[in-house]
């Protein structure tokens, strides 16, 4: 057996010893990285099939985006119930613990879009407490936007801080939705 492939090889010489190596080394890349690789790519075109069966394209319509945007507008209060939106604003920082100091508020009307109340409160009290009046407001006012925040504090020792809070009660329009 060796003496049949010592003859084998010396046939074939330097240069078909090589190419048998090239053809040996390209017979294992096949097996072991293209034929993985064909069938992710097909596992990922199924799986793309599927997705487009179950989203068809649907052109959207004028009529539909203007049904769209007058439910979006919808969502917001109409400008007369802005008080009682500031009051519950207030509400929430008396339930967190926190001194309101007399505020500035400033109506925006806008010629197209949706009208913003601006509300700048100076407040005072705790880290702790300011977390849990912002985390309320956020969750229970979906039409308000913390705008900015500022702290300070009078000593490094100090436990209450005073803050200034800017933010955005919107609003609907009157009369152009409803």
């Amino acid at each position: 057996m060796k003496a049949r492939l010592e003859a084998l090889l010396r046939r074939l010489g330097p240069a078909g010893i090589v190419a048998l190596g090239i053809f040996l080394a390209a017979g294992a890349f096949y097996v072991n990285e293209v034929v993985p690789a064909e069938q992710e790519a097909a596992a990922q075109r199924a799986a793309l099939e599927r997705l487009r069966s179950r989203t068809p394209y649907r052109p959207v319509s004028v009529d539909s985006r203007a049904e769209e945007l007058r439910r979006f507008y919808l969502l917001f209060p109409p400008p007369t119930e802005l008080n009682a939106h500031v009051e519950r604003l207030h509400r929430l920082a008396r339930g967190a613990g926190l001194d309101l100091a007399q505020g500035e508020y400033r109506l925006e009307k806008r010629t197209s879009g949706l009208w913003a109340y601006r509300v700048t409160l100076p407040v005072r009290g705790s880290y702790g407490q300011f977390r849990t009046f912002l985390s309320a407001l956020l969750k229970d006012m979906p039409i308000a936007s913390i705008d900015a925040l500022r702290f300070e504090r009078k000593r490094a020792a100090d436990t209450q801080l005073e803050a200034q809070v800017r933010l955005t009660l919107y609003a609907q329009p009157p009369g152009e939705l409803q």
